[in-house]
């Protein structure tokens, strides 16, 4: 995720930052020291957000450890200032793993809170609940109602959030995953649409939470269909067969012109017939105006890039590739560049595909039939 920074690495799985959270820290201390106006007020905020967050780490880690235990793998976990998001190298195979995964995390928030209601129960710790706030209020007793709160809030069957996870596992045990999919995404933005109007009236924090989940729902149905429609199709179905390609020693100039001639913006750098290197549109744009024309397209193209099989399958790829720090990728076959799988000839394949979709739901059941 951009705009993210590596703060470390538990488990084997990286953990990142996204650089927003620090507005909430800065919404924090600004909102205890307009309450208390003393550093100790602002400090007991700080150390509340931050053990807040702590719990949120520990939540995605009940998903993270409890995925690994079924092989998936977890790429990396992203503390925002809405909670964390942890992004899996694939779905859980069958819908009972989906829903227990999706449960971990409001599961380990619940035995937090657990815990630390034993902890204040031994210790006569409790205060009444109204005397609580935001601002005040005994620290554990806050951090317990917090976890709770995380666990209930998690549990909205609505995407992005964990209950919508779980909802779209449990539809999944009666239909097909994309139709479980659009379905839970439906519920969600009707949910959506309620915590919006229910907002306009008593509480704005509930008009961002209904956006929050009414993008969250469309993303994820429109994801689940770009899965299907790639679902078992060959890279080679797909990929740009007429393409050109620059040669380590061509300009910028050069490759200026191959723009201007044609459709192509993202060029593999050749040494013979081996890929050396991609020059993107943005890296020519920058090296014209850093360097000039003349400046050869290996001072500027890009080497970190990855690459693919005309056998290999689409699905698969195509998550690569939007991992990857270039958008294109050059397809090899015995070394040699047989294709380019690029975001924008994907997107071309993927309206055609439900364009024949679209038009085999039109037919009679027996030309499906035959068709299929």
């Amino acid at each position: 995720m951009r705009w993210s920074f590596k703060i470390g690495r538990i488990a084997g799985i990286d953990l990142y930052i996204h650089a927003t959270f620090f507005l909430l820290i800065l919404w924090v201390v600004a909102l205890h020291w307009l309450g208390n106006h003393t550093m100790n007020g602002v400090g007991s905020g700080l150390l509340s957000i931050l053990a807040i967050f702590a719990c949120v780490v520990l939540h995605e880690f009940g998903h993270a450890l409890t995925a690994r235990h079924y092989g998936i793998v977890t790429k990396d976990i992203t503390l925002l200032p809405i909670g964390g998001v942890s992004r899996f190298e694939r779905l859980p195979e069958k819908p009972s793993q989906e829903l227990v995964v999706s449960l971990a995390g409001p599961i380990v928030n619940v035995l937090i809170a657990a815990l630390i209601y034993l902890g204040l129960f031994l210790t006569n710790g409790f205060k009444p609940v109204t005397s609580l706030s935001i601002t005040n209020g005994p620290f554990f007793e806050r951090l317990l109602m917090a976890n709770l709160l995380l666990a209930v809030f998690n549990l909205i069957p609505a995407f992005p959030m964990d209950g919508g996870r779980a909802l779209r596992a449990f539809l999944a045990t009666r239909m097909d995953h994309v139709a479980a999919t659009q379905l839970a995404a439906a519920i969600g933005q009707g949910l959506a649409l309620l915590f919006g109007l229910v907002g306009l009236f008593f509480d704005p924090f509930l008009v961002f939470i209904a956006l929050f989940v009414w993008i969250g729902a469309a993303h994820e149905s429109q994801s689940v269909q770009v899965r299907d429609a790639f679902s078992g199709i060959p890279i080679q179905a797909a990929m740009l067969k007429d393409f050109k390609t620059l040669s380590t020693n061509n300009t910028l100039g050069d490759a200026m012109k191959m723009v201007l001639e044609g459709s192509q913006h993202d060029f593999p750098v050749m040494w013979g017939d081996r890929v050396m290197g991609i020059l993107t549109r943005a890296n020519l744009l920058a090296g014209l105006s850093q360097y000039g024309p003349d400046q050869l397209v290996t001072t500027v193209m890009e080497r970190d890039f990855a690459t693919a099989e005309p056998g290999e399958m689409l699905q698969a790829a195509l998550a690569r590739l939007a991992s990857s720090p270039v958008r294109i990728m050059p397809v090899l076959q015995d070394g040699t560049v047989v294709g380019l799988v690029t975001q924008e000839n994907l997107g071309e394949y993927l309206m055609i595909q439900n364009a024949l979709h679209r038009r085999k739901q039109m037919q009679p059941p027996e030309q499906q039939r035959k068709a299929s």
